[in-house]
């Protein structure tokens, strides 16, 4: 879907990523590689192959949008734990195969604690914000001075409400005043609703179909 935000195009895909054509850029939050793995660890038994998966959903993008440049809004690894062997060798993998792409990660609340990805990812690494156009890249949903702040770390999402009292909780892209929040990226994420306010933008994804969600219908609200 393509939409305008403080006066640039912009794409929301379906896989929760957000396209800026113009600086030939996606902007992804919370992938939160490793996440599995670091629950296994813990002895918490949890779905394998969510690192493949995730990356799998990172190729189709680029295929999609023939990006030039990927961002992560923070949260590229989940923890310590995620420095696994196996989930290394799949990133290195895949970034071998992506070779010419830059890559930039804006630091979030679990990069402090999972580290930096390894150098031979070739990731530029940075603290928020990271201007671009318009724009202030952030994990931390909060406002910047003369910026319009794009982000994660919320995971948000929406409830719709049917008719015979359906529920169906969606991810969403939310798109407020001073600040826009991306849905969680990675394959093992966790959702959480959202309360828009008046004048709120709301994109849910479903079917791998993004649409307009109106914030105060009957058939859609946050709990």
């Amino acid at each position: 879907m393509q939409i305008d935000q403080a006066g640039v195009r912009m794409g929301l895909h379906a896989s929760g990523a957000l396209w800026l054509p113009e600086h030939r850029t996606v902007l992804v939050a919370d992938a939160h590689f490793g996440k599995a793995v670091s629950f296994r660890k813990l002895g918490v038994p949890v779905p394998s192959g969510t690192t493949s998966e995730t990356l799998q959903r990172l190729t189709q993008l680029l295929l999609d949008t023939q990006a030039q440049r990927l961002v992560f809004l923070g949260d590229f690894l989940h923890s310590a734990r995620s420095h696994a062997p196996a989930t290394l060798a799949a990133l290195a993998l895949w970034r071998s195969q992506h070779a010419q792409l830059g890559i930039t990660l804006v630091r979030g609340n679990h990069d402090d604690r999972a580290g930096d990805p390894p150098a031979d990812l070739k990731i530029q690494v940075v603290n928020e914000p990271l201007p671009l156009g318009p724009f202030a890249l952030c994990h931390h949903p909060q406002p910047v001075p003369g910026a319009y702040v794009l982000a994660g770390h919320w995971h948000p999402c929406i409830t719709l409400h049917g008719r015979a009292r359906q529920r169906l909780r969606l991810p969403c892209f939310w798109l407020g005043a001073q600040v826009g929040v991306l849905p969680a990226f990675g394959a093992f994420t966790g959702m959480h609703p959202i309360d828009p306010q008046p004048g709120d933008r709301v994109f849910a994804i479903a079917d791998e179909v993004v649409r307009h969600i109106s914030a105060s219908g009957e058939h859609a609200r946050s709990y």
